[in-house]
This record gives structure tokens, sequence and C-alpha cells, in this order.
């Protein structure tokens, strides 16, 4: 194929040590950057005593609390969108570096925020701002990695770049587990609310900024050059055209997404949770577990990913969502019969979850070049917002009728990825 006919036949067919260096940049960068977003999750309880009034009930404290992780959520469309425009017109590095940096100087900030008992009111506003920050940046970190590497590796790796990349997001996730437990298993609850909190936000930050250094070392991709080169770059609004000429991908990029979240937020952020409720297995045990199951989907991610490169995304999607399916009603079931093999029940669901390693893969080769960042960004952002804001709502209330509602929801849309794989079996045999 020419030049001409595709600009991304520029690539070479091998994977060479340029192509794993920027791997290997890219998904630390974005393991850090993932660490800056989700590590506030982890540290709601002593947020929501500093931050709020001693006076306020505390339920509604950690409500409120929740409502600030949920703000970061809500921002990510917009952050996303923007940063994507920008992308798609003036190149992927640049948006690659303004995300990391968008998330750095809020998390350091964080860390530094006085408390509700030293300014009032402005701290609990200050916080919400500096959580919207980040939910930008994420909004665009996520669908510009993904864009960045697919481009900068020959076609035939496209799935383990996009696997790597996705490896490293969730092993930001399991950072950030690890510093959150060995910081409450150390420290007593005093030193915990007199600065404790702080420590990893604050290594978060210099984390971000590191990020940013190390991501200044990488260089454009080849297809967007390639695009400028030619003159090919869009004109006007690159999202205008999405919507106008790439609806159905954006459907199936929702769908696409939709079954991520239900991977992520169900199985990995929630089940510790319910886990305790549904079957009063110990807080310590659920946490221990679910630390195995985060290790085991960075594996997981890497191995559904270099799948795809071999048999097609679309294959591997189908397989792994049909695993996920089973995995997550062993996990279900088998906590209930035998909760002494949580580890290893958790530890298989959580590679089953790698599936979502695929996920971008497709996204990636849904939209053509100039205007694929921001393709990707729509559907993945929009659909994060909503399913991943409502699922946990959704699946609650369902519980009151079905105790099992978790499993049965991951595994209906474990089906829609099967369904999904299906439609878009011509496109995973494309080239990117």
């Amino acid at each position: 194929m020419s030049v001409s006919a595709d600009p991304e036949a520029v690539m070479a067919a091998r994977l060479g040590r340029r192509d794993l260096r920027t791997l290997a940049l890219a998904a630390l960068g974005g393991a850090l950057e993932f660490y800056d977003f989700i590590i506030f999750v982890f540290f709601t309880a002593p947020i929501a005593q500093l931050f709020f009034p001693p006076e306020t009930p505390e339920w509604l404290r950690q409500l409120q609390t929740f409502g600030l992780f949920a703000a970061g959520y809500l921002a990510r469309p917009l952050g996303g969108i923007v940063m994507a425009h920008f992308g798609d017109r003036a190149g992927r590095k640049r948006m690659f570096l303004l995300s990391v940096l968008l998330m750095a100087v809020p998390t350091l900030l964080i860390g530094l925020l006085p408390t509700y008992a030293q300014i009032g009111y402005a701290a609990p506003l200050a916080l919400l701002v500096l959580r919207m920050l980040q939910g930008a940046a994420v909004g665009g970190e996520v669908p510009g990695a993904w864009t960045f590497v697919a481009e900068h590796v020959p076609p035939r790796h496209v799935g383990l770049a996009c696997g790597t990349l996705t490896a490293g997001l969730t092993a930001g996730i399991l950072l950030g587990s690890l510093i959150a437990t060995a910081l409450t298993t150390r420290l007593q609850e005093s030193e915990l609310l007199a600065w404790g909190w702080r420590v990893p936000f604050l290594l978060g930050g210099v984390f971000g900024l590191g990020a940013v250094f190390l991501r200044r070392m990488l260089e454009e991709t080849p297809v967007f050059e390639e695009l400028r080169r030619r003159r090919a770059l869009v004109d006007g609004v690159p999202l205008r055209i999405v919507l106008a000429g790439h609806g159905r991908a954006v459907v199936t990029g929702m769908a696409l997404t939709w079954l991520l979240t239900a991977a992520i937020v169900v199985v990995i952020l929630m089940t510790p949770t319910l886990l305790q409720t549904l079957y009063a297995i110990p807080m310590a045990s659920a946490l221990a577990a679910n630390s195995i199951a985060t290790l085991t989907l960075t594996v997981g991610c890497l191995f559904f990913g270099a799948m795809a490169d071999r048999i097609g995304a679309a294959p591997s999607l189908a397989i792994g969502s049909a695993l996920l399916l089973a995995g997550t009603w062993l996990l279900y079931l088998g906590a209930a019969q035998a909760p002494q093999h949580l580890p290893w029940l958790y530890g298989a669901a959580g590679f089953c979850v790698g599936v979502v390693g695929v996920i971008p893969t497709l996204l990636v080769r849904s939209f053509p070049p100039a205007v694929r960042f921001s393709g990707i960004s729509f559907a993945y952002n929009v659909a994060y917002a909503i399913f991943g804001g409502l699922t946990p709502l959704f699946v609650k209330l369902w519980m009151q009728q079905a105790p099992l509602a978790p499993a049965w929801y991951v595994s209906a849309l474990c089906v829609v990825g099967i369904i999904v794989a299906v439609l878009m079996s011509p496109v995973s045999r494309h080239a990117r």
C-alpha cells in the first residue's frame, strides 16, 4: 500500500528498540498518572473527616466525599474532548505532555491543601476544583495514550502496544492500593489524620512531574507527522466530522467502554466491599485478594493484547468476554462456598478482566488517523462518565432484589462484548 493511500504505511514491520522505549515510557507515565487520579478513593475516610464540618453526619460526609470523587469523572468528557481537538490539530505529543502536567499539579496541591478547620468551606471547594482538573487530565490521557502508542508501533503490534499501555494504567491502581495499605497499617489513626493522608498526594505530584520529564523524551507519532507533511490534517472541528461520518464507530466504542467500566468498576473496585457485605469476609482478606486481582489484571492486559495481534482483536474480545463471564461467577459463588480460596478465585477473575486490554485496539482501528484522537475520546469519555458514574448506584439498587446482581450485571455486559466482537470482526482484520 502506498503512502499516499495510507499514511500509516510508513510504519516498519518490526517492533524495534525505539518502539519498545516508547511503550515503556508511555506505560510508566500512564501508571503514575492513573495513580494520581485513583489515590483519592483510598483515602475517602480521612478526607471526609478533614474537609467537611465536624457536625456533619457521617453518612453525609461520606456522600459528599464520593461526590468529590465523582466530579472527576464528570469532568472527563470536557477535558478529553478539548485535548483531543488539539491532539488531532496540533499533535499527539503536546497533549500527551499536557495531560500528565495537568494531573501532577492538582495532585501536589491536594497534598498541600488546608483543611476545613483552617479555612472553612473554602477547603472542600478548592478540593472540588482540583478534582475536576484531575478528571479533565485523565479524560485526555487515556485516549491520547492509546492513540500515541498505536501510531508509534508497526500495525501488527498494535494489540500488544495498547495492552501494554492499559497494563500500565492498571499498575497505577495497584501502586495506589499498596501505598494506601502501607500507610493505613503502619500509622495510627491520629497520625493518618494529622499528616499521613497527605503523603500519597505529595508522592503523586512528584511522580507526575517525573512523568512529564520522561515524556519530553518521546517523539511525535510518525502517523501524525505524515498527515502534517501531506497537509491532510482536519480543517475545522474534528469532533464534528466524527459525529457526522462515524456514528456507528462512536456507538460501538461506547458499548465497548460500557463493558470496560463493568469489568473495572464492579470486579476490581466494588467487589472487595461487596464480599464483606454478602459473605462477611474480613476487610483485610478482601483487600489482600483484591491486590492479587489487580496484579493479575495487569498481566491479563498484556496477554489479551498480545492475543489480539495473533488471532485478531475481535476474536480475542469474544474469548475474553466469555472467560470474564465464567470468572465472575466462579468468584462470587466460590467466595460463598469456599472463602479460603478467595485469593485464587479473585486472581483468576482479575486475569479475565484483562480482556479490557483488547478494547483500545478496536477503538483505534474504528477511526481514521485524522480524527482518531477525537473519536476515541468522545466515545470513551462520554460512556465512562455515564456508566462509570451510574454503575455503582445501579448495582447496589439491583442487589436489593438479587444479591448476586454484580455477577449478573457483568455477565450481561460480557454478552454485549461478544455481540460487538461479532459485529466488529471485519474491522479487526484491517491494519490499524
